[in-house]
């Protein structure tokens, strides 16, 4: 019924959906779909309801798919919002806001680079080259909407290191990326265990102190590579 809110999937054809019990309704006249994109908005449009938010779900992540609701509705909170959005007061609050982010994203990027050069235990011969790889791995793993392991608040951050760590080597010191994987059930994965394993020697050979030269550090070279391509 319009008059409940709902979540739902997309249906078989042009303006229909399939709710969870696989019951597949008409969208209702005089509705639209508020495409995602603008957070502020749609929460406004949900509030004012009914609405049905349609989603569909790829692998074990679910992503939006826009909001159905009345079209009045959504004209109305969007004339509301963009009126809203173009006082002086909106301007501060956006300002203080970002900033506010950028101070906390920069704290974490140095957090995580802590944490990264904790997992890798370079010897003090290798500090350096510990620094260089830290770096590396963070500029790659903490951008926000990345979707890395280094994004994700479920795991602790010192286990968000180590897998940035591991994953970053996997890509940048093995042929994994040019491997050619047959689809069989669980061989990408044995394939990815076998290839951390043999990262967690390359970094032992450092924790060691091991002298290995430039021209044959696969470390240095990855940085080296990383770092001509900006």
């Amino acid at each position: 019924m319009p008059e409940q809110t709902r979540i739902v999937h997309p249906g078989p054809v042009h303006r229909t959906v399939r709710t969870a019990n696989g019951e597949v309704l008409n969208i209702p006249d005089g509705w639209e779909k508020l495409e995602p994109g603008d957070a502020g908005l749609t929460r406004r449009v949900k509030a004012a309801g009914p609405t049905w938010t349609m989603c569909e779900k790829k692998g074990r992540r679910t992503f939006s798919l826009g909001v159905w609701a009345d079209a009045k509705t959504i004209a109305a909170e969007r004339r509301e919002i963009e009126a809203e959005r173009e006082t002086p007061a909106y301007a501060r609050k956006r300002a203080s806001a970002l900033a506010s982010r950028e101070k906390a994203h920069a704290e974490y990027v140095e957090d995580f680079v802590g944490e990264v050069r904790k997992f890798l235990a370079f010897a003090d011969e290798h500090d350096t080259l510990a620094g260089r790889l830290a770096e590396a791995i963070a500029a790659h793993a903490t951008p926000v909407g990345s979707g890395t392991v280094a994004r994700t608040e479920r795991i602790p951050i010192g286990e968000r290191a180590e897998a940035a760590t591991i994953a970053w080597l996997r890509h940048q010191t093995t042929g994994y990326d040019s491997m050619s994987i047959p689809r069989v059930k669980g061989e990408r994965r044995e394939v990815r265990r076998m290839l951390a394993q043999r990262s967690r020697l390359l970094l032992d050979r450092y924790r060691r102190a091991e002298v290995v030269p430039d021209d044959r550090c696969p470390i240095r070279t990855a940085l080296d590579r990383v770092a001509r391509a900006g």
